[in-house]
């Protein structure tokens, strides 16, 4: 089985290229205090806004500069690949347990079931997902902690409605039933007969959900509601920044480009999960 959806995988070229971007992220994430030059709070007060060390009045010791209180860029990005890659594995597994939680008790129940979470599932999704986690950070408390809980809420209803649509589609087949006449119970339909069938779209779901939870953990950041100062996160790292943008480019180019390559390497690698998990796609 994996030969055969490595074959698919592999087919996608820039697949590949995001799987191999994301597993040096994550390299570079474990091995931190071993690649970092310094620590990410270290503060070199003679070396202030100093550009990085190919610029005109840059120095070695800082190979993409420091920021405004003298802290190595270098450093913080590589310890800030720990912050944006934990807010995507917390808030996705987060997420995707509740959501499929829901969504098995929606298709299968049915019914008043049903309606009740699938309207509450349109509510959430009536607002539009960065306001509705503002807001639900404003009322906990700005902090990473109820940053990822606020966005780990809204992306919730995505999953939900994903496995309520598979359930639907599996519940009737011929194998559901002869599960069922031979007395399978109705937790075992749903846990072992049921879901392992609709795996296939939640895992390409979690993925593309994984950029969107960087990305709005970066966008709270950045509105001083996420992760605070004077932690490395990318998007509080750019929230700092702002008032050095035309007098030191490097402050704000450089997280940037670490959560663009982050969410461009996690979105092909999507891709190359729908490739070769979908059965349509692999007939054509």
């Amino acid at each position: 089985m994996f030969g055969e959806f490595w074959h698919y995988f592999s087919v996608n070229k820039g697949a590949v290229i995001g799987l191999f971007v994301f597993a040096l992220l994550i390299l570079i994430a474990i091995f931190a205090p071993l690649l970092a030059p310094h620590s990410p709070d270290d503060q070199f007060r003679d070396f202030f806004l100093t550009p990085p060390a190919w610029q005109e009045g840059g120095n070695a010791q800082f190979l993409l500069g420091t920021d405004a209180v003298g802290r190595d860029m270098l450093s913080r990005l590589i310890y800030g690949s720990r912050f944006s890659l934990a807010i995507g594995f917390v808030v996705v597994t987060t997420a995707l347990i509740s959501g499929v939680i829901l969504g098995l008790l929606a298709g299968y129940c049915r019914g008043w079931v049903d309606t009740l979470i699938m309207r509450i599932m349109d509510i959430i999704l009536a607002f539009p997902s960065l306001l509705l986690a503002l807001v639900l950070v404003a009322v906990l408390g700005p902090g990473l902690v109820n940053a990822m809980i606020a966005i780990a809420f809204v992306l919730q209803p995505h999953f939900a409605r994903l496995t309520r649509a598979a359930v639907m589609a599996e519940k009737t087949r011929e194998y559901v039933v002869s599960a069922k006449v031979a007395g399978a119970s109705h937790l075992r339909l749903m846990l072992v007969t049921i879901l392992p069938n609709c795996i296939a779209p939640l895992i390409v779901q979690a993925t593309l959900s994984f950029s969107n939870a960087i990305l709005e953990a970066a966008a709270l950041g950045f509105l001083g509601m996420g992760a605070q100062p004077p932690t490395p996160e990318w998007g509080t790292m750019l929230a700092e920044a702002r008032e050095f943008i035309l007098r030191a480019w490097w402050v704000v180019t450089f997280p940037g480009l670490a959560i663009l390559i982050t969410v461009f390497a996690i979105n092909l690698i999507g891709d190359g999960l729908r490739d070769a998990l979908d059965p349509k796609l692999k007939r054509s």
